[in-house]
């Protein structure tokens, strides 16, 4: 049976320019980049092309990149980094979120919470859009930081982040702003001169790159506390052994896409096929509706309420089919409370728990989406007729 994997927003497979790039510095080149001789000096060279290849396609400058283990750990840095920064100067900070963000921010801001920190949380409509007049009445004299996701891992829904920016810096006083950028990088513009953001983060994996790296910007002139303390490697900002192959692996891919045309030609191909396959399921099985805005979506997103169904019942027969979908966050799939993200948009316990997420790739074919659509009607009609939510 050949699978069908449509669960790109958890991780993409690792592309062949990708894998030939990260090769040389797993076996032959496989010096420390802190190390004087030849052999660390060339790994230098090497995760110093990734850094241009990276603020090459972010617009920013090259001393404003700084690589992580993960964007997890990329969107630590930027939260306690500036908190730590602010409580160092002597003041009390207050910082923003969104109710929709990733457990990689909303964690952190429970923590610091915990930890005597002055933290809002600012909702977003119907649709998965932050409500920025909410957002701007939430400001306070000591806000130092905002934290709001560029598209949703679950819904896909793209936030107004230029808009937010612009509020920001309508304030007197300096309001560091971040986003999340890791689903929105495949797809979307991260010029960050045009977003107008202090700090953004992605990660290796959801670009077709390896996993275990990710990337923080931080622009000219932020001061940043570290998290991680060891050695000054990353300009100190993060003490270790930098992963030579990981970070090779991410600046190829971050090339692999570094091409306007090509990125608008793929995001069209999938946005149609993304189509097919919503209408197709909206049209074909009663009861359903989609989840987040239609119009302002990633293009590789689909999140469905299936109603009268369990999501985990429909994603076991549908893995059963060779079909590989999503509950939501994969961070998350360990957890049996509804997606946060579903019940913050207005879903009730039951639509949450009833919802499927399918995100597609640049590998998707029309003839994955006819399968699936060909096998869930059946799969639903069957869940149905032995659903204890009838």
């Amino acid at each position: 049976m050949k699978k069908v994997y449509l669960d790109y927003a958890a991780t993409t497979p690792l592309d062949n320019e990708v894998k030939k790039a990260m090769e040389l510095y797993q076996t032959v080149e496989f010096g420390n980049a802190s190390s004087l001789h030849s052999f660390g000096q060339i790994a230098r060279s090497a995760i110093e092309k990734a850094r241009q290849q990276v603020a090459d396609f972010l617009h920013c400058q090259v001393t404003e990149v700084t690589f992580c283990g993960s964007a997890t750990e990329a969107n630590n840095l930027a939260i306690f980094g500036i908190v730590k920064a602010t409580q160092k100067r002597g003041l009390k900070p207050h910082i923003i979120t969104s109710v929709i963000e990733h457990p990689a921010v909303l964690e952190p801001f429970k923590m610091l919470a915990k930890l005597g920190v002055e933290v809002d949380y600012c909702s977003v409509d119907q649709q998965g859009i932050v409500k920025i007049a909410e957002l701007e009445k939430l400001i306070k004299l000591n806000t130092v930081l905002v934290s709001v996701m560029y598209a949703n891992n679950e819904i896909g829904t793209i936030q107004p982040i230029a808009e937010i920016a612009n509020l920001l810096k309508q304030r007197k006083a300096k309001i560091f702003f971040h986003t999340d950028a890791v689903q929105a990088v495949n797809y979307l513009d991260c010029d960050v001169v045009k977003l107008g953001v202090d700090l953004l983060t992605f990660s290796g994996h959801k670009i077709y790159g390896p996993k275990g790296v990710g990337v923080l910007l931080v622009k000219k002139g932020i001061n940043l506390e570290p998290i991680i303390l060891g050695g000054h490697q990353e300009n100190g900002l993060r003490g270790g052994t930098e992963n030579v192959a990981g970070i090779v692996g991410l600046g190829q891919a971050i090339k692999g896409i570094n091409n306007y045309e090509l990125r608008i030609t793929n995001s069209e191909k999938i946005k149609s096929l993304r189509d097919k396959l919503m209408d197709g399921i909206l049209q074909k099985i009663s009861g359903t509706s989609l989840n987040g805005s239609r119009e302002k979506r990633l293009p590789n997103n689909v999140n469905i309420s299936f109603g009268g169904v369990e999501g985990e019942s429909i994603l076991m027969a549908l893995d059963q089919e060779g079909i590989c979908v999503s509950t939501g966050s994969a961070c998350a799939s360990g957890s049996l409370d509804p997606s946060h993200v579903l019940m913050a948009i207005g879903l009730s316990h039951q639509k949450a728990h009833g919802s499927i997420r399918f995100t597609l790739g640049k590998t998707t074919t029309e003839k994955e989406i006819d399968s699936v659509l060909k096998v869930l009607p059946n799969i639903i009609k069957r869940l149905r007729a032995i659903s204890p939510f009838k």
